[in-house]
């Protein structure tokens, strides 16, 4: 899933293409918006909320977008089009009077008057990379169910909007937190603090960097690192899956030495989590490859 940086990142870029571009002809297909016409509009703004996605147009319309697992927007010159092979995956293309954009694979697509965007993003907690930031308010609402163990209420969005797996199993591990800490045992400021230092450093850098080493397969410490060596302590990273139908229960690693504290049963660990596609590292980065036309699948990890 697409984490706040991500989108931050998306929308600076969508902003440099289209801001001030007037919509020539639009195509929705998603059927909610079968019939709705943006023509004739000008793009204002794009801007990011969390993971959501707020493509302002005059007229007093928004375009809410959220990128869920795998929504993307994509942007091609005047003139030009995507491959054929992406046509089942798009939802929306906004033809302007200079580039073309098409959202892909965009789960959440729907139109709201500028005024009330506060109705699809009103419940979200403070922005960590947004100029209304917060600290007061996200720790607060983090201690409102003191019990609860880090790592989902870091992943719920009403605590704090933008912060997704990567950063909340990454902050867990380089502040030496279990992942299912409770709350209350947490120096919450601090957790705060270094997560949103990491997400802010991703903005004007390539890549979700938390070791300070760019090369391939040294990005993470335990993100996407099933029983490889800890890069402190060499214990065997461990490894829980998403447990179905629980909210903020996602896929979980973490050191056991490095990280003591509560953590689940042997038996809620699969053998080999690093054999799926997007578990190891070396993954990242394939929907890039497919849109240049090139393979875009897992390598097999090594042994």
């Amino acid at each position: 899933m697409p984490e706040g940086d991500s989108v931050w990142k998306a929308a600076r870029r969508m902003r440099g293409h289209l801001v001030g571009r007037t919509v020539v002809r639009s195509d929705f297909r998603v059927p909610q918006l079968a019939t709705a016409d943006l023509a004739g509009r000008t793009i204002t703004a794009f801007d990011s909320f969390g993971k959501h996605m707020l493509t302002r147009f005059s007229g007093g319309l928004t375009l809410h977008t959220h990128f869920r697992m795998d929504g993307a927007w994509q942007v091609v010159g005047p003139g030009k089009r995507l491959p054929r092979t992406f046509d089942d995956e798009i939802r929306l293309v906004l033809h302007t009077d200079g580039p073309t954009a098409y959202a892909l694979r965009m789960p959440v697509l729907e139109l709201v008057a500028t005024a009330r965007e506060d109705e699809v993003v009103g419940h979200l907690g403070p922005d960590l990379l947004g100029t209304s930031w917060d600290e007061d308010v996200a720790v607060e609402r983090l201690l409102r169910d003191p019990g609860r163990p880090l790592v989902e209420a870091l992943l719920d969005q009403k605590n704090l909007a933008g912060i997704g797996n990567l950063w909340a199993v990454e902050t867990c591990y380089l502040r030496g937190y279990s992942p299912w800490t409770p709350v209350r045992d947490v120096d919450l400021r601090a957790t705060v603090r270094l997560a949103r230092r990491m997400m802010q450093h991703s903005l004007d850098h390539p890549g979700q960097v938390t070791t300070g080493d760019t090369r391939r397969g040294r990005t993470h410490w335990v993100y996407g690192r099933a029983e490889r060596p800890c890069r402190r302590c060499g214990t065997p990273v461990a490894f829980r899956d998403s447990i179905t139908g629980t909210p903020y229960s996602r896929e979980t690693w973490w050191c056991p030495h490095c990280q003591p504290g509560p953590f689940p049963s042997l038996a809620e660990r699969p053998t080999r989590p690093g054999m799926r596609r997007g578990v190891n590292e070396e993954s990242f980065g394939s929907r890039g490859r497919r849109l240049r036309g090139e393979a875009g699948y897992a390598r097999r990890p090594p042994r």
